[in-house]
């Protein structure tokens, strides 16, 4: 027997086949080589001033201890305000609104509130990362159902649409929960106001609730309209609402989201927010409560985005990608099998890897947000960046 009293004892993993993320992974590849990181899902520019302003306002008006638990009150009011202005459903902002550390520390913590051990949860893949480990940690069953992959005559995926027959088949008295994303990442895909219509029709004689993922609500293009789970009154009556001020104001570091719930639901959702983060940062909170009072800084983001959306996909068309439809999100996904390179045979994971290290552009394979990685050949990029780098990416993308 091993007397070390410094021997760390030997303990089973919580989450034995999750490792490091491919964001994790990729941004570090692309560091080491020096490549252009369209990978990892952040703008390298900088956000307003006016919203740092805010924020060192709050800071030296001595907004620095702990405000409330569920968040301050003038930012879940203007939450409320936005909400109901935009979907046209009311939030109470003291009993249905509670801001939280990001979009993720949401997501864990809505999942926590309401799945129990046993209880099965329905994900669509490709999906997010954090919906699987989050489900396991909670003791609840992933059932992941995968979108539908559209190939064109030779056979080359481009674009995906929702598996309505699978999801249909997944429900049983055992589902609790249902996770949406709509704007979708990867893909870029969008929910309709059909798709919100059937999805009731699968839900409402059972008791799954519903989590919708919405980061992405205000990057949505072509003249298409965000379809919130706050525009559906019956969907609304039993569903999470997780959106991000991070993604909407270009400050993702900041780690400042919200989510939105009907009255009986936050409760448990606040019973494990006050243990899991407490509160989140209140200078920053104040900053962007008085930045939330003109809308035209989230209403315009649809327009400054598509720009770049714009701008990137035509540099992209002078080369051998094709390119799946994007009306939505800040991600362009391609598909790249048709290069007329060697590496086009290589799996999605390979090819970003050989991207970023001989061509300088740093990627994300789409078969990484699946379980078990589904290779259809396409990659995605982050164009939510300076038109600056995104040219600079675009000259090394034409060589191929």
């Amino acid at each position: 027997m091993n007397q070390n009293p410094l021997l760390t004892p030997a303990f089973p993993s919580r989450l034995p086949k999750v490792g490091t993320t491919v964001f994790t992974v990729m941004s570090a590849l692309a560091a080491e080589h020096q490549a252009i990181n369209l990978g990892q899902g952040f703008p390298d520019f900088p956000c307003d001033r006016e919203l740092i302003s805010q924020v060192n306002t709050a800071m030296l008006s001595d907004q620095n201890q702990y405000p409330p638990m569920i968040g301050v009150a003038e930012l879940r009011q203007g939450v409320s305000k936005k909400i109901s202005a935009l979907y046209g459903h009311d939030y109470d902002p003291d009993t249905e609104i509670t801001i939280t550390a990001g979009g993720t520390q949401g997501i864990l913590t809505a999942i926590l509130s309401c799945v129990s051990a046993g209880d099965e949860v329905v994900i669509i893949e490709p999906a997010y990362d954090s919906y699987r480990p989050s489900i396991e940690m909670a003791g609840g069953k992933v059932i992941a159902v995968s979108l539908i992959a559209n190939r064109d005559d030779q056979g080359r995926v481009n674009s995906y649409s929702i598996p309505w027959d699978d999801l249909t088949k997944a429900v049983n008295p055992k589902t609790r929960l249902f996770i949406i994303n709509t704007p979708h990442n990867p893909t870029g895909m969008i929910w309709q106001k059909t798709d919100l219509d059937r999805l009731a029709n699968l839900v409402r004689d059972t008791n799954a609730l519903v989590l919708s993922d919405e980061v992405y609500e205000h990057m949505v293009y072509d003249g298409h309209q965000h379809a919130s789970i706050a525009s559906h009154p019956e969907l609304a009556a039993r569903s999470f609402l997780i959106s991000s001020f991070g993604k909407t104001y270009h400050v993702t570091g900041w780690k400042v989201g919200y989510v939105a719930a009907p009255a009986t639901m936050m409760a448990e959702f606040r019973k494990i927010h006050q243990f899991n983060v407490f509160t989140v940062n209140t200078p920053m909170q104040y900053g962007l409560a008085k930045y939330l009072e003109n809308a035209d800084h989230y209403l315009g983001l649809s327009s400054f985005y598509q720009a770049k959306r714009d701008f990137f996909s035509k540099g992209l068309t002078q080369t051998g990608f094709e390119l799946l439809p994007a009306p939505a999100t800040y991600f362009q996904c391609v598909n790249y099998t048709n290069l007329q390179i060697p590496q086009a045979k290589m799996g999605e994971a390979d090819f970003c890897s050989w991207l970023t290290t001989k061509i300088g552009v740093a990627a994300i394979p789409v078969s990484a947000f699946y379980a078990h990685p589904v290779e259809s050949g396409v990659i995605r990029f982050c164009f939510a960046k300076k038109e600056e780098t995104l040219s600079k990416a675009l000259e090394r993308l034409q060589t191929l």
